[in-house]
């Protein structure tokens, strides 16, 4: 009318990989700013390398000869209480009434993939009050000696706290720099007894990795880039929750081997009482690659038995360790439940073409969600193995190849429609089940090269993160009185997701 001078915002919305190819970060465009961010010199990682074989051999060590990560844990939680932490666990922080945080999950490589992340988690997260990070915050071993270009240096401008929950790659040295970071400088625990010759546990200390001596200079001045006040965060051990607003956030310390010890599944149980809706954190998700994962805790029950139970109030249970993004709406006794993949920080990115055709705890292919795009993701892959094997003409296929041939062997409809140009032949369907696409559930199994497994755990590392799309991403969370709004962000590398970085899902879950 006449004489309204009243602004209207629209709140520009970039594309994601749902709607363009280009929204996914395929073809010509410019790369983002994050360059300018790493350090100036970058270790490769590369799983190859015999001395990290070696060095992060403790996984293995502890599938064979027992795992002492629940002792280990329970010297550390001892040391932190006689230093005074609250014996609850619990963090309580004043928030506004509708406030928001952060979630990334397996970020510390120190690397392009790391750091193209960056840009994106700053624009979105500037005004949040915390951030978490879900599982492995420092790769390959989590030694002390990283923490400065692959935590203090890549989140120094982000204003508020950052809090943490280990993954398996932290615990690799013991968890000793992990407690010195987030949990107040917490000194080593005296060491235990040496065991009996020749038993397991002989053999398991014999071998184990253990941490060299710290540099402290190092170490200052890497704690130096994140100073001011308002930035520190204090756990009271490796698993914690947090009391903010009106939802409690546990996060909780899945080990070297994605299990919890009994001591913590009794403070778990206790945590999760009472009618206040919770969110779980954890380094082991408990619903992924279309399958259930329940985490075991010792001495009997699952963890997601209590997050089942409708007397503990849990609306969304988010998991590390895989990386990549997922999301499964499980209804539990008539409330639904979000199961969330979102490992996708900043480490390699595993395979989503692998997911067979989704059928599990009542969600099916309708509801699930994923990032990659399982079409993208076989792109990705395919040119990943014809320059490794340099067979690049009858690998490769194209973002529209891969889509059209994942959408015809899992019979769904693709999260984006390919290019009418898209064409389906012998070569794309050998190259999709060579590189292990999923399929529907009667169709048998064939021969197929490791992409899963062997592959991501060897190659990736070296070889997929130093050219975008990266396809990583973050989450931000949204709380007011009466539902938490939860959103995945892409980060590609290129400049205009930078700017402007796409949503690729989003699900508003109520708290009531």
């Amino acid at each position: 009318m006449p004489g309204d001078r009243r602004v209207v915002t629209v709140q520009r919305v970039s594309d994601s990989s749902r709607d363009t190819a280009q929204g996914a970060g395929w073809g010509a465009a410019e790369r983002g700013a994050y360059q300018q961010l790493m350090p100036d010199h970058v270790e490769k990682l590369s799983w190859l390398n015999p001395r990290i074989l070696w060095a992060a051999r403790n996984g293995v060590l502890a599938s064979w000869f027992g795992d002492p990560t629940g002792r280990t844990r329970g010297r550390w939680v001892a040391r932190r209480k006689a230093a005074g932490a609250p014996a609850d666990k619990v963090i309580r922080r004043e928030v506004p009434e509708r406030f928001s945080f952060m979630v990334l999950g397996d970020t510390g490589e120190g690397d392009a993939s790391q750091y193209a992340v960056v840009p994106g988690f700053l624009k979105v997260g500037q005004d949040t009050e915390f951030a978490v990070i879900a599982s492995d915050v420092i790769y390959p071993v989590g030694a002390a000696g990283d923490y400065g270009d692959k935590f203090f240096r890549p989140y120094q401008d982000y204003p508020a706290p950052m809090y943490a929950v280990p993954g398996n790659h932290d615990w690799y040295e013991d968890l000793g720099a992990f407690m010195r970071v987030f949990c107040a400088d917490t000194p080593p625990p005296v060491p235990e007894p040496r065991p009996r010759p020749l038993g397991r546990a002989w053999w398991r200390e014999l071998l184990w990795h253990r941490p060299g001596p710290t540099d402290e200079q190092r170490l200052a001045a890497a704690r130096a880039l994140r100073p001011a006040p308002a930035q520190q965060a204090e756990q009271p051990g490796p698993y914690w929750a947090i009391d903010a607003g009106p939802v409690r956030i546990v996060g909780i310390d899945t080990g070297l081997l994605g299990t919890i010890d009994a001591e913590q599944g009794a403070w778990l149980r206790e945590v999760s009482r009472g009618p206040k809706p919770k969110i779980l954190i954890t380094g082991s998700p408990l619903y992924v690659d279309g399958e259930h994962h329940p985490c075991a805790i010792e001495g009997g029950g699952f963890v997601d038995d209590i997050v089942r139970d409708p007397e503990h109030h849990y609306v969304a249970a988010i998991g590390g360790d895989i990386h990549n993004y997922q999301r499964y709406p499980v209804d539990v006794a008539g409330r639904t439940v979000q199961y969330v993949v979102a490992g996708g920080g900043g480490a390699f990115m595993h395979a989503t073409h692998t997911i067979p055709r989704v059928s599990v705890a009542g969600v099916t292919e309708r509801e699930f969600r994923c990032y990659p795009l399982r079409g993208d993701s076989l792109s990705f892959y395919s040119r990943l193995y014809g320059r490794r094997m340099r067979l690049r003409r009858f690998f490769t296929l194209t973002e529209d190849e891969a889509t059209a041939v994942v959408a015809e062997r899992l019979g769904i409809e693709p999260g984006r429609a390919p290019g009418a140009g898209a064409r389906i032949t012998r070569r794309t369907r050998l190259v999709a089940g060579l590189l292990g696409t999923g399929s529907r559930p009667e169709r048998r199994r064939r021969f197929r090269l490791p992409v899963r497994k062997i592959y991501t755990q060897l190659f990736s590392p070296s070889s997929t993160t130093y050219s975008p799309p990266f396809f990583k991403c973050f989450l931000r969370l949204d709380v007011s009185a009466d539902a938490a709004r939860l959103r995945c962000f892409a980060a590609t590398g290129n400049r205009a997701q930078e700017l402007d970085p796409p949503v690729e899902d989003e699900v508003t879950i109520p708290l009531d």
